[in-house]
């Protein structure tokens, strides 16, 4: 609809005041919005510091606790858990990647008995277990597909089995959101829903996650095999197809704000359930340059989130979640 002629039309009229432009502003944030990505590591009493990620720290089980009910009592209604393993517990075979004592099955269990309307998703994929340093299992240097979709399907069942509300599988493995359905359906888990990874870009923007979950140094080569090519739109798009075919209940699109457009084309060609990954390096690029007065970090990190509505998405996971909820909630 093409808008009446100047003067009648004058689009400034409903930029006046900020009464006018809150009534007729397009989309709004809230704390529903919002997932928070937590970094967990063994041990009593830590708060570590990842260097790459200002802000952002590792924490023991112990630490983890007061900064989920923070979270909660804030309105934040999920977390997300990533795991930095111990370098023992590393190997070619990721046996501790479905270890029901592993710390991540550890941390659902204490999160959920502590507090159980506070949703817990987990990550599915490798790399947090893997000498390798590869979302799936390296074989004569090749990532092979199957062998690492029954991996996954075993570390999903442990996560669901521990009590986690939502599987994150992250790892971009052909027929891996069917198997795991599949199998939680036959174990009985029919109520946990899958939010799949589903259009997860080979992206030079994850390299702090990395530093994060400790992989940085064990990665050989890269991930282009099975993450997609950051040049590719229509096969962002046929992913994401498949894993709702394949039984995914939600779609995430990774990264964040360099993938609008995907975000975009995904809500509008499937209307479902659609999330993004405000990741590692888009986070810290913004901190860096707040932190060096550049830019205001405060209206940045807001503005960043409107981006994200206004391209489609029902949430974001994104580290800056506690800072975006008390800014709503007037405590910034």
């Amino acid at each position: 609809m093409t808008p009446a002629p100047f003067p009648a039309a004058r689009m400034r009229r409903l930029r006046r005041t900020n009464a006018l432009r809150e009534m007729v502003q397009e989309n709004g944030l809230s704390t529903r919005d919002l997932i928070w990505p937590v970094f967990i590591r063994d041990g009593e009493g830590i708060e570590e510091p990842i260097s790459s990620l200002p802000g952002v720290n590792r924490l023991s089980l112990d630490r983890l606790m007061p900064a989920a009910e923070k979270a909660h009592r804030l309105g934040i209604p999920a977390i997300c858990l990533f795991p930095y393993t111990d370098a023992s517990l590393r190997t070619e075979t990721c046996e501790e990647a479905w270890n029901p004592e592993n710390l991540t099955n550890r941390a659902i269990r204490a999160l959920k008995a502590e507090f159980p309307e506070l949703m817990v998703m987990t990550d599915i994929a490798l790399d947090p277990y893997n000498a390798n340093g590869h979302d799936g299992f390296v074989v004569n240097g090749e990532i092979v597909n199957d062998e690492t979709v029954n991996a996954l399907v075993k570390m999903g069942l442990a996560q669901a089995e521990a009590g986690a509300d939502i599987l994150g599988p992250s790892d971009m493995m052909d027929g891996r959101i069917g198997a795991l359905r599949l199998a939680l359906e036959e174990v009985g888990h029919r109520d946990v829903a899958i939010l799949s990874y589903a259009a997860k870009f080979a992206s030079a923007f994850y390299g702090p996650f990395r530093d994060a979950v400790g992989a940085s140094g064990r990665l050989v080569g890269d991930k282009a095999t099975y993450q997609i090519n950051p040049a590719n739109a229509s096969e962002a798009l046929a992913c994401v197809a498949r894993d709702l075919s394949e039984g995914a209940d939600m779609v995430m699109v990774k990264p964040g704000m360099p993938y609008l457009d995907i975000c975009r084309a995904v809500k509008d060609r499937f209307a479902r359930p659609t999330f993004a990954y405000q990741v590692s390096g888009e986070y810290a690029m913004l901190m860096a340059a707040a932190q060096n007065g550049w830019l205001d970090g405060d209206k940045v990190m807001l503005e960043s989130m409107m981006a994200f509505k206004r391209a489609g998405c029902d949430g974001v996971l994104t580290y800056f979640a506690p800072r975006i909820a008390a800014a709503l909630h007037g405590q910034g």
